[in-house]
């Protein structure tokens, strides 16, 4: 088999995902602009062989490299980044090169754009917020007065919370068309959900099955933590509610998000709202076929006791799970800090209290900074008591 990897050295741990194909068999082929010299060790032992581009923007570049290892290796297989930046030019290359294992360019719309999600979350019974797109001030106006102020404005083909608004007022919605001029038609408003972003994670079969879920949680608002207003904090749930494993079934069906990580996520609404719903119930939120972001993958390990590079592996090269899942169920916790702001406990403080309960605690790169802090805790506790008392140490300030 032959399995080209996009960008395998970013994030730092995706080289995980090429050491398990690797040790599947599988031939290993990386493009990325790095050098092969600043590459992991670990990587390389995994890599059949790299191509470097200078650009991985230029698509001319990516279907060259495509191209030399068809020329050497015979057919690709498989071509995947499980990164959300690339996945429009990952369907592209599948389309072009005739891959039949993963999104193609036809159809990469419904997991890339909000609007075109809401219409997949309808068929598959899981009801969503209110929205409009941003063509016009006046109907926009329209809209929230339907739903009520706040409403929320962001990209309607982005990723995370970059370029988020959350809108207040009649005023406030005219300064941001005023802001954005023409672009503000390539958004889409929502109505304002009170609710904690909980998520239907794992690996699906070739039928949209999982292999394997399991479910996080962020109680905050994930806008107000990537703009710097809330403190990272999301934890791995032990358990994923029925209704919550119902919705997200339901959701991989009818994306038909087959032979992939998935990564769903959707509202539990903190307080009840006429014509959205009941406190407590599952609304849909997004998709995003590919890991969840940032260090999650690994806590999702830490938390199950199994290693979910390992499953997804072994779903590229044999369909199912060849090696054991989840064992046990912990609390794993993640949350940071930011360099910017004093805290009554040290660092040092933190990793000698909690040091046979902490699994990582990276720096982060200045891209992941930005919206998740400069400095990472990890840790996994038996119980959730434990673990909030973990989070009020690392969060007290001076």
């Amino acid at each position: 088999m032959n399995f080209v990897f996009i960008s395998p050295y970013f994030p730092e741990n995706y080289w995980n995902f090429c050491d398990r194909l690797h040790a599947n068999g599988v031939n290993v082929l990386g493009i990325g602009d790095a050098p092969f010299d600043s590459l992991p060790a670990r990587l390389k032992s995994a890599l059949t062989e790299y191509y470097r581009v200078s650009n991985m923007e230029n698509y001319d570049e990516m279907v060259r490299a495509m191209g030399f290892f068809t020329f050497k290796y015979g057919k690709i297989d498989w071509v995947e980044s499980n990164n959300e930046y690339w996945l429009e030019q990952d369907a592209r290359l599948r389309s072009d090169f005739n891959i039949t294992t993963g999104i193609k360019a036809e159809e990469i719309a419904k997991f890339k754009h909000k609007s075109v999600m809401k219409e997949y979350y309808r068929a598959a019974g899981v009801p969503t917020a209110r929205w409009h797109l941003a063509d016009t001030l006046e109907k926009s106006l329209i809209f929230a007065k339907t739903v009520g102020w706040p409403i929320v404005a962001k990209p309607d083909n982005g990723v995370g919370a970059n370029n988020t608004y959350k809108i207040c007022s009649r005023e406030e919605l005219a300064a941001f068309f005023d802001e954005n001029g023409a672009a503000a038609a390539g958004y889409i408003l929502e109505e304002f959900v009170d609710g904690e972003v909980v998520t239907f994670d794992g690996v699906a079969d070739g039928n949209a099955r999982p292999i394997y879920a399991a479910s996080h949680v962020t109680p905050d608002s994930i806008m107000d933590i990537a703009h710097g207003e809330k403190p990272l904090w999301y934890y791995v749930d032990p358990t994923i509610s029925p209704e919550l494993h119902r919705a997200g079934e339901a959701t991989l069906r009818a994306f038909g998000a087959c032979n992939r990580f998935f990564h769903c996520e959707f509202f539990r609404l903190k307080t009840g709202k006429p014509g959205l719903g009941k406190a407590g119930e599952i609304l849909g939120l997004e998709v995003n076929m590919r890991p969840a972001g940032g260090y999650t993958v690994d806590m999702l390990n830490y938390a199950g006791g199994l290693d979910l590079y390992q499953v997804w592996a072994d779903m590229v090269t044999f369909g199912e799970a060849r090696h054991p899942l989840a064992r046990y169920h912990r609390c794993c916790c993640c949350t940071s800090r930011r360099d910017s702001i004093g805290y009554a406990v040290s660092h040092a403080q933190i990793l000698e209290k909690y040091r046979q309960q902490i699994n990582a605690a990276p720096r982060l790169p200045e891209v992941l900074a930005r919206e998740m802090g400069d400095q990472l805790y990890i840790a996994c506790f038996e119980d959730a008591g434990a673990m909030a008392a973990f989070r009020e140490d690392v969060q007290r300030r001076a």
